[in-house]
């Protein structure tokens, strides 16, 4: 049984580095351009990460943490297509990332009965918590649905202010949830994220005084 809870946190804390790789490629680059910046790495390390972040929700029966990936999953696709770089990826590989999702989806309908047990009727996770988890997950991702809209409305990836404040709250709303839930995947994960999304604020709204004073 340790044994088991060791291989699933590491494979949580994998998935946790290549978030926290993400977000410090970003704040270097935005530290060198004086901006916040979408370089392709930062999409790269999300896809590969959410992947592995499913199945570590999926192996601690936490619905708030599948249905988190789940939402930004083609997301991350799209900011890849933006950036001109979905192409240059074999076809296989981007065949088997279209699949993952679809071999997801059929499993759970074949397991339907056992996995609505193990999902929503988990002793560990009491209803209130897993509600308050999914609302945490949900609004930490609402970012990436603003941050399509955005991209889409300019026709390149970006990370506007809406973004970074929108992870800052979402951030702390699961740094809660992790607490209860003891879970130092999430934990951990969180709290170096939220310091960057704090910093890329931070550089957001410096930037737009700028632009205000350059304009006056």
């Amino acid at each position: 049984m340790f044994t088991d809870n060791y291989l699933v946190y590491g494979l949580g804390f994998l998935a946790q580095l290549l978030f926290s790789a993400r977000m410090l490629v970003q704040w270097i680059l935005s530290e060198k351009a004086k901006k916040v910046v979408s370089p392709l790495l930062y999409w790269q390390l999300s896809i590969v990460a959410a992947i592995i972040m499913f199945f570590y929700g999926w192996l601690r029966n936490d619905f708030a943490i599948i249905l988190g990936q789940s939402i930004t999953y083609f997301i991350y696709i799209y900011n890849l297509k933006l950036l001109k770089s979905w192409r240059k990826l074999s076809i296989p590989f981007r065949i088997l990332i279209y699949l993952i999702p679809l071999f997801i989806v059929l499993y759970a309908l074949v397991n339907y009965s056992a996995n609505i047990q193990r999902l929503f009727h988990n002793k560990d996770i009491p209803l209130m918590l897993l509600l308050w988890g999914a609302a945490g997950q949900i609004v930490f991702t609402l970012r990436f649905i603003y941050q399509w809209f955005s991209s889409r409305k300019v026709q390149e990836s970006v990370l506007p202010l809406g973004f970074w404040l929108i992870s800052l709250t979402g951030s702390f709303m699961i740094i809660s949830y992790a607490v209860y839930r003891r879970d130092p995947v999430l934990f951990i994960g969180q709290i170096f994220g939220a310091a960057i999304y704090s910093r890329n604020i931070w550089l957001s709204r410096n930037k737009e005084m700028v632009q205000t004073n350059v304009k006056e």
